[in-house]
């Protein structure tokens, strides 16, 4: 094929620059643009030659009359982008195919490149490298938009799966549907883990960027989902595959998790919270609740543990059941310590210490930074005062429980709610 190279380049006048954009491409030169589209496809590895529009039209026009591309063919190319987006089609390859075929039509351009004129090759040259600026810049432009738009509607359709997952009251056969374009099998046994940042998550997409990829490369990308909920960083995972043992001690999501998090610049320190695994929808909806629980008793517990699991704090749940008995268990046993000199708190701190190192008096010292004397003086107090020997067996389990209670109702910090 060899192109005519019109008269001169510079002095060309509009009126003939848009009869030759108007122009039906002659048919011997519509099978070469032909031929370079199949062969930069190829280069492009298998991209369709539909992505280029009239992008060789316009290359070659531009060799042959100097004509820049119109607003209107602009935006066209800029539609293309957003197609190959929409069709998953990678900017890299889309990005090869236009710059492949433009290489291919400039070395089949024997008119320009064998005319001893230099001003000419230069100036066709200018022209063509003028049509791949502002056709591959708006073919990425078109491209990047494309993809903001699937992030954004991904995004949305993903927040209300986990939405209407966790609160476990939607159609079953609906969320089935829908929840298999992202890779979950709703039969399976799952667990979810919460993360809650010490204060406002300044940006959200960076810490579920992090979270995701460490998880995805642990464990799989594959019924897992990363997002976020009432300011929470939410963790959808299968049980089997974060070594979570049955009972639960194991805790390897949330380890996971708190370890990826701590990178990050902001939102220091963090908690993790990890429900325990369940199987079939209403499973992660129960494991939700667990780790939500977990996560409020960790706070109101004022514990130091930054991973915290439903399993560890299951005694709190039974006590919180009957909240009246235990409400009147803490005023029956607990109350008289208000008499002490300095208050119960140092009373309460002692008992739980005792409890917590098995009853050991220097180890409870030792936490409690006093001396030994100290504790055993206030565990002879706490008998005065309530009756009830720490020391005694018969004894220990109502003033653990009472201790334990104390501190699910944040006692004495907070007046005891009403028993009836």
């Amino acid at each position: 094929m060899v192109l005519r190279v019109g008269g001169d380049w510079g002095v060309a006048d509009s009126s003939r620059r848009r009869d030759a954009a108007d122009a039906e491409p002659p048919p011997a030169q519509q099978a070469w643009l032909a031929d370079v589209a199949t062969a930069a496809a190829a280069d492009a590895g298998g991209v369709p030659v539909q992505l280029l529009g009239d992008y060789l039209p316009m290359l070659a026009d531009a060799a042959a009359s100097g004509r820049r591309p119109r607003r209107a063919e602009l935006d066209a190319v800029g539609r293309l982008g957003r197609q190959a987006a929409e069709q998953g089609i990678s900017a890299g390859r889309v990005v090869q195919l236009y710059l492949s075929s433009a290489r291919r039509l400039w070395q089949d351009l024997p008119a320009v490149v064998r005319s001893r004129d230099s001003e000419v090759v230069r100036a066709a040259a200018a022209a063509v490298l003028h049509v791949i600026d502002d056709a591959v810049a708006t073919l990425a432009e078109g491209y990047a938009l494309a993809r903001r738009d699937l992030v954004r509607r991904e995004e949305a359709l993903r927040r209300e799966l986990i939405d209407d997952l966790l609160r476990g009251d939607s159609d079953l056969g609906s969320l089935v549907e829908r929840a298999e374009p992202f890779g979950l099998d709703l039969a399976r046994v799952h667990q979810v883990a919460l993360a809650a940042p010490s204060r406002r998550l300044p940006d959200t997409d960076a810490a579920i960027s992090a979270l995701e990829a460490v998880i995805f490369d642990r464990l799989g990308d594959r019924d897992v989902l990363v997002a976020t909920k009432e300011g929470l960083l939410v963790v959808l995972a299968p049980a089997e595959a974060t070594g979570t043992a049955p009972a639960g001690h194991d805790n390897d999501l949330g380890q996971l998790m708190h370890g990826e998090l701590n990178r990050l610049r902001h939102g220091r320190p963090w908690r993790v919270a990890v429900g325990r695994p369940h199987p079939g929808l209403y499973g992660i909806a129960r494991s939700y609740e667990e780790a939500r629980e977990a996560l409020t008793m960790a706070g109101r517990l004022h514990t130091d543990k930054t991973v915290v699991t439903a399993h560890d704090l299951l005694v709190y749940r039974v006590l919180l059941r009957d909240q009246p008995a235990i409400v009147d268990l803490v005023s029956a046993v607990l109350t008289p310590l208000t008499q002490a000199r300095g208050g119960p708190a140092p009373l309460l701190d002692t008992l739980d210490a005792y409890f917590a190192t098995g009853g050991v008096a220097t180890e409870s010292a030792r936490r409690l930074h006093v001396s030994v004397r100290t504790v055993t003086y206030r565990l002879d107090r706490i008998k005065t005062l309530t009756g009830y020997d720490a020391v005694d067996p018969a004894h220990r389990f109502t003033l653990q429980a009472a201790v334990l209670g104390a501190k699910v109702l944040n006692w004495p910090l907070e007046t005891l709610p009403s028993s009836t």
